[in-house]
């Protein structure tokens, strides 16, 4: 609305600075013609009379003329005066009416948001009443599963491992059957009587194997004892020859003493 204001009295203002212009320039025009004309009285040979008339007339001519323009320039100032305010009035007129469209677009936009958001909100409390249904329902079925499943009814097929049958699944396992435990009591019996003869076994080897360690130890002494009576009689059987042995020498020596070797080796002997 300023710009528009401001816009205005430009424009008027310099169709004033055009008129009076163009006023100004009429008006020397005028005098020059007026000067035109006296230079043109005085070179004419004319009497005092008839050219103060002329004159006269002719400079009468120039004010109403120049009074005729005066007049024609204010009626132009107030025509374009009244045009600008018409124009001015226009402007404002065409301002308001786009004000006043401007508040009713920007109302009919306000109105069309809150329908929207109204929509939005609809929609949005719709789905989380449509979601809250179906978490509802889920959870009544995974109860009703929960309940009626085999889960909790000890069922103990739901254990199988289905690739492996010999192999159970730890989060649904409730333990062993009556059959199982049965079984697997069986089977530790079976493995402590086992266990017992094979512990009886070896009591029993243990037992030969001391009573043979018993017999060897005794017969390792009776050895060792006849080896100690065999040294004995050796030894004593080696006494007795050796003690024989040596009469025998001493006879043998006695005799080569005695006869044999009566004669005694003289130094001619030890020298050849």
């Amino acid at each position: 609305m300023c710009g528009t204001e401001s816009w205005w009295w430009m424009l008027k203002s310099s169709t004033t600075r055009k008129r009076r212009k163009s006023f100004g320039r009429q008006l020397s025009r005028a005098r020059m013609q007026l000067m035109a004309s006296m230079q043109c009285f005085f070179g004419e040979d004319l009497d005092r009379t008839t050219y103060l008339r002329m004159q006269q007339e002719q400079f009468r001519y120039s004010l109403e003329r120049q009074l005729q323009e005066q007049q024609q320039a204010r009626v132009d100032e107030k025509c374009a005066d009244m045009l600008n305010d018409q124009l001015h009035l226009a402007m404002d007129m065409r301002a308001a009416h786009l004000a006043r469209v401007e508040e009713s677009c920007r109302v009919a936009m306000m109105f069309a948001m809150a329908n929207a958001n109204k929509a939005q909100a609809a929609e949005l409390a719709e789905r989380q009443r449509l979601e809250h249904q179906r978490q509802q329902e889920a959870n009544l079925m995974k109860i009703q599963n929960q309940v009626t499943s085999d889960f909790l009814t000890e069922n103990p097929q739901v254990a199988q491992n289905s690739m492996a049958p010999h192999r159970v699944l730890p989060h649904c396992w409730k333990g062993m059957t009556p059959q199982q435990r049965a079984a697997i009591r069986k089977v530790q019996e079976a493995q402590c009587h086992e266990k017992e003869a094979q512990h009886q076994a070896e009591q029993a080897l243990d037992t030969e194997w001391e009573s043979q360690t018993m017999h060897l130890a005794q017969a390792v002494q009776e050895l060792e004892e006849q080896e100690r009576e065999l040294c004995a009689e050796f030894r004593r059987g080696l006494g007795s020859f050796n003690q024989q042995l040596a009469k025998e020498q001493k006879a043998q020596q006695n005799y080569l003493n005695s006869i044999i070797y009566t004669n005694q080796p003289t130094a001619q002997y030890h020298s050849f």
